[in-house]
Order: C-alpha cells, then sequence, then structure tokens
C-alpha cells in the first residue's frame, strides 16, 4: 500500500539515508545514549544512537557504536542520556468525533501524549451528513501532524432496515474513496449478519476495499467462536475490537484474526479478558490497542493510548509488549509496517522520548523527524476550524416539544403492566434484554424511578415530520429528572430518557434550540449542557473548554443519582441495533442477536 502520511516517500529519499548511515552526509537529528525500545525483537538496548535524516531514521549506534559519524555542523544533537525511546502509538481503532472535537482539536491533546497515527472511522459524522462531511473532517486533520489516516465508513446506517440515518453508504461509493489519498481502509463492518448472510451490499464493500489492496476492519460483538466467526474471517475481516471474554479474544487469535484490545472512556473491555489471555501462553503478536470512544475530560485529565498503554501493565503485560500493542503489532494489521511502528533503518522518525516505561508520558514527541509536542504541549498552533453551515444545521425533529410527546398510551387499566426493557451495563457495550414492571396510570406507561426503571424515546431527527419515533425503558442509570443527547450511535438521532415527561420534553427542546448536544435536565431546570452544534456530535470550541463542559455534566449525572463510569456514553449506545442485545431505536426495539423488532409489552 502506497503511504501518505510520511514527510518524504522511502524511494524517494533511500539513497540520501545510505549516505547518512555511511557517514558521508550529516545527519538533520541525532539522539544520544537512549534506552531504544526494540518492539521487533522486545528488548530494551541502552546506550543507543538514533541518526534521522528525510524524517526518517537513517542509523542504529547499537552494541558500542555510535551515530557520531552522522554529526555534522547542522546536526541536532539530543542528548537521551537515562531516556527511553519507543516508537509513537499507533491507535488501531478510533471515533474522533466521540471526543466531540473536530481532528485538529483531538490532534492537539493526544499528540503530546505519544499519539502520533491513528486509524479513524468516522462513522458517527458519515451518518449524520455522508461521506461530504467525512471530506471535511479529514480536511481539518491535515493542517496537523498527527497522521490521521481514514478508514472508509462501511455501515451507514450500522444495520440496514432498523432504523434511520441522515445519510447512507453504499458499496459504489466505498469503491470512489479508496482513491482519495487519505484512506486506508473500510471502517468496522458492524453489519456481520449482512456478511453471514450474503447481503450484497455487504459484502461489496469488503471486496471493493480487498480489490483496492486495503484493510478490512471488523466488528464481531457476539460471542460465537465457530462457524460465524470462520465465515466473517474468510470474508475478508482483518481485525475486531469487540471482544468481551479471553475465549473471544484466543478464538479470534487462532484463526489469525488482529483482535483490537479496547480501553476508552466507558469500554472498558480490556482488563475482562487480558490478564486470562496473557497467562494463556498465546503469543501476542496479533493483539492491537485501541481507545474507540474517549471523551475529551479523560483524553485531558488521564489520557488517550498512553491510559490504555497504563490499562495493560495493570492486566499483567510488561512494557515492552503493551507497546508492541500500540506500534509494530498495529502496524502490521494496518498494512503501514514498512514506514511506522518500530525506531529502525527506514522507517519514518515517529517517536517518543519517555522519562520511565511506567507513565508512557513521554517528554517529546517526534513525527516524521520534526519535535511536534514537549512537556505534555503541542508545539504546533492551528486556529478553531471553521465549519461549513451543511454541518451546523443537522437538527431536523419538524416538532417543538410538549410533556405529551413523551406520554405512551397503552391499552391497560390503571395499575401495572410488564414491559421489556433495556439493561444498561456501565463500561460495556453489551446491553441485558429484561422484563420489568412499570405503572400505568390514566391510560399511559409510567417510568418506576424508585425501582430504578426510565422511559426513553428516540426521534428521528433527520426527515423532519415525516420522521418516526418510538418509546420504551431502560435500567442501570439511577438518576431523578431527564437526560437527552444527539450522540445517539450510530445514526444519531434524539435520545431521552427520564422519569417524568415535563424534564423529558425540557431536555429535548433544549438540544433542537442549540442545534445538538448532551444535556442533564432535573425539577424543570437545566443542569448542565453541551452544545455539539457540528453535526450534532462536535463542539466548535477549544478541548479545554469542551471538557471542562463534558466534566460539568457528568458532575450533574452524579448529582441526580448514577454512579456508571462515562454513562452518556452508554446512554448513547442504548440506541446502537449491532451490538447485543436488546436496543431501542425510532422504528421501536431491535433485538441484535435475532435482528427482529420487539414489542415494548411483554
Amino acid at each position: 500500500m502506497i503511504n501518505n502520511f510520511c514527510k518524504v516517500p522511502l524511494w524517494e529519499c533511500h539513497s540520501t539515508l545510505v549516505d547518512v548511515a555511511q557517514g558521508r552526509k550529516p545527519a538533520d537529528t541525532v539522539i544520544r545514549h537512549a534506552n531504544l525500545v526494540s518492539v521487533t525483537t522486545h528488548e530494551v538496548l541502552p546506550d543507543s544512537d538514533i541518526a534521522i535524516s528525510c524524517g526518517r531514521v537513517a542509523y542504529l549506534g547499537l552494541d558500542g557504536h555510535t551515530a557520531e559519524h552522522c554529526i555534522g555542523p547542522d546536526t541536532q544533537v539530543i542528548d537521551a542520556t537515562g531516556k527511553y525511546v519507543a516508537p509513537g502509538y499507533i491507535d488501531s481503532h478510533i471515533h474522533v468525533e466521540s471526543a466531540m472535537i473536530g481532528c485538529g482539536e483531538y490532534a492537539k491533546v493526544v499528540v503530546p501524549r505519544g499519539t502520533t497515527a491513528i486509524y479513524a472511522d468516522p462513522h458517527e459524522c458519515c451518518n449524520v451528513v455522508g461521506l461530504k462531511g467525512v471530506r471535511v473532517m479529514f480536511d481539518d486533520a491535515k493542517r496537523a501532524p498527527l497522521k490521521a489516516m481514514l478508514t472508509t465508513p462501511s455501515c451507514v446506517p450500522a444495520v440496514t432496515g432498523f432504523d434511520d440515518s441522515g445519510a447512507s453508504v453504499d458499496a459504489e461509493q466505498v469503491a470512489a474513496t479508496m482513491g482519495w489519498p487519505d484512506v486506508v481502509g473500510l471502517g468496522e463492518m458492524m453489519n456481520f449478519p449482512g456478511i453471514l448472510g450474503g447481503e450484497k451490499n455487504a459484502q461489496d464493500e469488503v471486496a471493493e476495499t480487498l480489490k483496492a489492496g486495503k484493510c478490512v476492519t471488523g466488528h464481531y460483538s457476539v460471542s460465537e467462536t465457530d462457524r460465524g466467526l470462520a465465515a466473517y474471517i474468510a470474508s475478508g475481516v482483518r481485525a475486531c475490537h469487540e471482544s468481551i471474554t479471553p475465549e473471544d479474544v484466543i478464538a479470534k487469535l487462532r484463526m489469525g484474526m488482529y483482535v483490537q484490545a479496547r480501553y476508552g472512556s466507558a469500554w472498558l473491555s480490556l482488563p475482562g479478558y487480558l490478564p486470562q489471555v496473557l497467562a494463556s501462553g498465546v503469543d501476542t503478536r496479533l493483539i492491537t490497542l485501541c481507545t474507540d470512544d474517549n471523551h475529551p475530560n479523560t483524553l485531558v485529565t488521564e489520557g488517550g493510548m498512553d491510559r490504555a498503554l497504563r490499562a495493560c501493565v495493570a492486566a499483567g503485560a510488561d512494557a515492552v509488549t503493551a507497546l508492541q500493542f500500540a506500534t509494530i503489532n498495529a502496524a502490521q494489521m494496518l498494512g503501514i509496517d514498512a514506514d511506522m511502528g518500530s525506531v529502525t533503518p527506514g522507517k519514518c522518525a515517529d517517536l517518543v522520548l519517555l522519562p520511565d516505561l511506567e507513565s508512557f508520558v513521554p517528554e517529546a514527541v517526534m513525527i516524521d523527524g520534526d519535535v511536534v509536542a514537549r512537556d505534555g504541549e503541542p508545539l504546533f498552533h492551528l486556529d478553531l476550524y471553521r465549519w461549513p453551515d451543511f454541518m451546523t444545521h443537522t437538527m431536523n425533529v419538524g416538532r417543538s416539544f410538549t410533556a405529551e410527546d413523551f406520554r405512551v398510551p397503552v391499552d391497560r387499566p390503571d395499575g401495572r403492566a410488564r414491559v421489556r426493557a433495556i439493561g444498561g451495563i456501565g463500561g460495556s457495550t453489551i446491553t441485558q434484554d429484561i422484563v420489568v414492571e412499570v405503572p400505568v396510570v390514566g391510560g399511559a406507561l409510567q417510568a418506576d424511578p424508585a425501582n430504578d426503571v426510565l422511559k426513553m424515546a428516540v426521534f428521528d431527527r433527520h426527515h423532519g415530520a415525516e420522521g418516526t419515533h418510538s418509546y420504551g425503558f431502560c435500567t442501570g442509570f439511577g438518576v431523578h429528572g431527564a437526560l437527552a443527547q444527539t450522540v445517539s450511535h450510530d445514526s444519531h438521532n434524539l435520545l431521552v430518557v427520564g422519569d417524568n415527561d415535563a424534564d423529558m420534553a425540557l431536555a429535548a427542546q433544549t438540544l433542537v434550540d442549540c442545534g445538538g448536544g448532551e444535556v442533564a435536565v432535573a425539577d424543570g431546570r437545566v443542569l448542565a449542557l453541551v452544545e455539539l452544534p457540528v453535526c450534532g456530535l462536535m463542539s466548535d470550541k477549544d478541548v479545554e473548554t469542551v471538557a471542562a463542559e463534558v466534566a460539568c455534566i457528568e458532575h450533574a449525572w452524579a448529582h441526580m443519582g448514577c454512579k456508571m463510569p462515562s454513562p452518556f456514553m452508554t446512554m448513547g449506545i442504548l440506541s446502537l441495533p449491532c451490538v447485543p442485545v436488546l436496543r431501542l431505536t425510532n422504528r421501536g426495539y431491535v433485538n441484535c442477536e435475532t435482528f427482529q423488532f420487539e414489542d415494548l409489552l411483554a
């Protein structure tokens, strides 16, 4: 695969690298006396020198050899005595939109913490405004040094026929994007039922990606490890980030599938299986690391890939193995290892200078041989991006909300009725399909907050008065009041949860008025609001401001009674119709194991 993400392609500078390595030309930069983390051999090589030219590594001084012969009068020399040099971190699967900022602002916060490349799947934006919006997102990305590699959204909508998004993508469009210079593969193929069932468009999207010689990333969210998994992998899908159990992981590894170990703000899958996988003794060369979804306050206060690396070590991995997950394994999975993933001759000089192998927070970060961050701060400046109008006017619900919009009529006498409900689980993408009893008052179903049963509603926000809506119930959130958000995967319709109709109406109308976002309401008062006017998903403010707003709304959640980590993320997947077990879309309840609609009344 031709790599369009390096300062100078290898074919254009290889003779210069030869001259630098031989001492015939001086290097641009020489790093001296480093402890080099060799991810190719699982070693730490003490007192190593690294010579850099044309944005690439030209020479390694190892085993007593030095790079003194590469130093000229204009060579920048960096003394790394006592420090560790490792490859820059590669996030093998990320939805930038989950950070509620564009790619430029995202780079400002993740690059100083060591992430030098991302495999980004912008299917959130694409579900709202289509591939035209994806193109805008990556025009923003080009302003920053972060290597933002684009995987074309494959499932827009996520699973055909179960909800309504603002756009759609088919195989013909996928084929066209394979010629874009920043496209390196296909985004997560969530429509695994379509692949297994022979759905033409799903299979053709994979075929077009394979024809272009690019990587197909996956999403196999069921714990079936026999015929279905084999068929899914045989279709050409190379990787999956949806593993839940050690058995899932080992089965995928044995079948040659890369496992993208996930550790983001809310999806904390990695600690649940990595200790057992490591203890099993299986080879880990097919394990990569990804964050999938991170809230901005997580990125600002705790980190992104550096946080995931610390989680790997806490789960029992040694530091070098963890770094392999985040570097060479990811590069090999993505087919970019000829240019990235290790600090070795010929590779891009994307590297981190670490004070230790415990925090994984670098003192300095290089991309293509340039120091782009130091001491936790970016050395590049970006103005706030100016988003086009078609991405900032996406709330089209065709109504003004009142409490009556949240009344759920039922042909039952007053008393109690048995209904199906979604059981939300903090820290997990999996939900439960449970039956609960709720009050019936005046011919309408009511929430039952005393028993942690909240009412839900999903309104199509893309098609105006023609759009549909549905009602349901959920448990696990434990809040008093109402919550609403337009970050509701993957079609990003207007999702509202609450214990009373008046607060639910206020929450919904607040988001319509501000163009989308997240809001918490209690007792007729807005407690906290994060305005996300860009596709109802992203802010037009800087990352620090957005992080503070998200911290505020998480505090409001806690004040309302919720104890979940990053609860808005857990709420946001209640409408995702491709992950078990039960979800609510604007069309109704979806059983994500049988892929059939279910009745509200049990």
